[in-house]
């Protein structure tokens, strides 16, 4: 296994999310990523890139240029990004044909950090691990599995991530 740096592009996301008790909903106040990194415990080195904190159902293609930009002007040759999951396949779309010569794991979480479990924890571990293994390119690192950019959907139905030509009955 390799100890090479790896950097961690925040974009928002369920991740990042904290409960606001005065507005009763779910908002952004600052990334969680530095406390949950030292919480699992990576003592690898980690560069973290506070890019935007969103919801990813607000991410627009002028967000997704800024993220592929994040991608190419990192010196790391490892990348996590953390993603709201609604919009997540698209992003790695949108990242896979620009062919960086980096390895691109795009994550995220279906229940917010702060909030009793969270998959979180799960989900950034299975990411930093995708990083280091698999070979230069982008995939979506949810639910325990590494996917392809181009061939990963969200199951809305199942909360789950799945290959894109799996059926639904699956």
């Amino acid at each position: 296994m390799n100890d090479d740096p790896v950097r961690l592009i925040i974009t928002g996301g369920t991740f990042d999310k904290h409960y606001d008790e005065l507005k009763g909903e779910l908002t952004f106040k600052e990334s969680n990523l530095p406390d949950i990194i030292k919480q699992v415990r990576i003592v690898s080195p980690v560069e973290f890139e506070l890019l935007q904190l969103i919801d990813s159902l607000q991410m627009t293609d002028d967000h997704r240029a800024r993220i592929l930009e994040a991608c190419r002007n990192a010196p790391e040759h490892r990348l996590v990004i953390t993603h709201g999951t609604d919009r997540m396949a698209e992003t790695a779309r949108y990242l896979g044909p620009a062919g960086l010569n980096k390895t691109i794991v795009l994550t995220g979480a279906m229940i917010p950090f702060k909030i009793s479990g969270s998959d979180s924890l799960f989900n950034l571990g299975t990411a930093f691990m995708a990083a280091r293994l698999l070979p230069p390119g982008v995939y979506v690192a949810m639910n325990g599995r590494s996917f392809p950019w181009q061939d990963v959907r969200k199951d809305y139905a199942r909360g789950v991530f799945r290959p894109a030509e799996e059926t639904a009955s699956a």
